[in-house]
């Protein structure tokens, strides 16, 4: 790695951009972590029945433009002091691009489960051990560490749901690019991805971190040309220049480079500080994860945990992620508390989260013994189960507003909870403290919850809703010889520490144990009241 070179904080900033499931941040970030300004552009999700999740590759465009013309005309930095750029973009959202760079279809989010049963074909043999063919298992297993998620919401299912539901449009795809990539082909031109952002594809042997590469038996498996797939290099890499359509749009120097970047979760990883073997960060936005860099290659397909692919060259990362986290706090607000109706016409207010964040706070840990399960969109892990819903138990006549606005912050908890368990019996060690990041780690509520359901040290840091904006600027500075790896840590500090309170113990571990049994006693109900008709 270069040596660290003396950079002022003004003297090369980088353009971050952090593309979510809600909208696109653009942010100025110095190649040492300080976040300078920001800027939002929203975008919008279309849910259709069976499973479907879209949105629309040009919206997120006209976001990025938005947000980064607006912030670099603001002039908190000098324009011709932005010498780089780096995306953050969500993982396994898919793209499929036709010969001239332009979108075949809209983009299948990490939400879209449409692909599940093309997944389930191509898995299934017999003898059969959850769904998979033990053969094709093991043989995935041996080369990735894991396997297609029978959910159907990873890259490869996407691939399948449009070669077999829209075999017109797949015959015009030229390639299919995670969201990071097609957002980095229009900004350069260029045509490539990660080895991280590529690895949900599932056709990667990563076996050794320094060689990873395209497996021809697996794309064959899957039934997935090799040439519909981009070629992959390091997140780290320069991936070219802007274009200079685009560098005059937004008002930057044409000589801007763009780095390849990272998918949300290892720039969270980044941007969370906790970049050292067993150093663990918890991500709260839309979906939460658990996440640690670790030194081994492993998985746990009863618990759809497994090692991936990282920035960090020679580096696997151990991750478990839940499908909805601030998303069921959003469902709370959006469907149910503010939604206009032809009866009612509710004022939104301007801050609603921080609304939500002050009604929890009313009320007694344990919500009065209302559980919350938040698996509205059915759930990845611990359980993969594409069938699960969400809902309130044990309501009665005394149930208030309140109490479902704090049993929604700990059913998430207890969702984390839940996973944080298996991903510590894997890594073989206790992960304390836990750094908190994204958005939900702006709630001191959220976070004192977090530590007393968690039974954790929870670290809040700075800026934690610019941590994947931080972490892909980190990823830029170190691909351009600006920083080193162990600078990181010492470049994100923490603010405050939420520590568990005893008092509360008791209550919260009964209601964990509950939480559980909730999902035994109704996950064969919800997977029949929610099969495929």
């Amino acid at each position: 790695m270069t040596p660290t070179q003396t950079v002022s904080p003004r003297a090369d900033c980088i353009l971050a951009i952090d593309h979510g499931t809600s909208g696109v941040k653009a942010a100025l970030v110095t190649a040492r972590g300080a976040v300078l300004d920001c800027e939002f552009a929203p975008t919008s999700i279309r849910f259709f029945d069976g499973g479907g999740a879209e949105q629309d590759p040009d919206d997120w465009w006209t976001a990025l433009l938005t947000a980064a013309g607006r912030l670099v005309h603001r002039g908190a930095v000098p324009a011709e002091t932005i010498t780089a750029l780096c995306v953050s973009s969500t993982f396994s959202t898919t793209v499929a691009v036709d010969r001239d760079g332009r979108h075949v279809l809209p983009a299948l989010t990490w939400m879209d489960s449409r692909g599940a049963p093309y997944v389930r074909d191509a898995m299934r043999g017999f003898p059969s051990i959850m769904g998979y063919g033990v053969a094709k298992a093991l043989r995935w297993l041996r080369r990735t560490a894991g396997a297609p998620s029978l959910s159907g919401k990873d890259d490869a299912a996407h691939v399948l749901l449009v070669k077999h539901a829209w075999p017109e449009a797949y015959a015009r795809t030229q390639c299919f690019l995670p969201s990071k990539d097609y957002l980095n082909l229009r900004l350069t031109g260029e045509l490539a991805s990660s080895f991280d952002a590529m690895h949900l594809f599932w056709v990667s042997d990563v076996r050794d971190p320094h060689r990873i590469h395209y497996d021809d038996g697996l794309l064959r498996a899957l039934g997935i040309e090799r040439d519909k797939l981009p070629p992959m290099r390091a997140s780290t890499d320069v991936l070219g220049t802007l274009r200079a359509d685009v560098a005059d749009a937004l008002g930057l120097r044409r000589d801007v480079r763009v780095v390849t970047g990272s998918p949300d979760h290892q720039c969270a990883l980044f941007g969370s500080g906790a970049v050292r073997d067993f150093e663990a960060h918890l991500y709260v936005g839309t979906s939460s994860w658990v996440e640690c860099l670790v030194p081994f290659r492993k998985t746990d397909p009863l618990h759809a945990i497994a090692t991936f692919p990282t920035a960090v060259v020679g580096k696997y990362q151990c991750i478990d992620e839940q499908d909805l986290a601030g998303g069921a706090l959003g469902f709370l607000a959006n469907n149910i508390l503010f939604r206009r109706n032809a009866i009612l016409d509710v004022p939104v207010p301007e801050q609603p989260y921080a609304l939500l964040d002050q009604l929890a706070a009313t009320v007694s840990p344990g919500s009065h013994r209302l559980l919350f399960t938040p698996w509205l969109n059915g759930e990845r892990t611990p359980v993969d189960d594409p069938h699960l819903r969400g809902g309130f138990h044990n309501m009665s006549t005394t149930t208030t507003l309140e109490d479902l606005v704090r049993a929604v912050f700990e059913g998430v908890a207890f969702n984390t909870a839940w996973m944080l368990g298996y991903v510590e019996r894997f890594v073989k060690r206790r992960l304390q403290p836990i750094r908190i990041v994204g958005g939900g780690a702006q709630s001191a509520v959220w976070c004192q919850i977090f530590a007393d359901v968690l039974q954790r040290e929870i670290d809040a840091v700075q800026d934690p809703m610019q941590a994947n904006a931080r972490g892909a600027a980190f990823i830029a500075a170190l691909g351009l010889g600006w920083i080193r790896f162990e600078d990181i840590p010492a470049l994100v500090p923490v603010v405050r520490r939420y520590t568990p309170r005893p008092e509360v113990r008791g209550v919260y571990d009964e209601l964990f144990d509950a939480f559980r049994r909730l999902h035994a006693a109704n996950a064969r109900v919800l997977r029949r009241l929610n099969r495929p008709r």
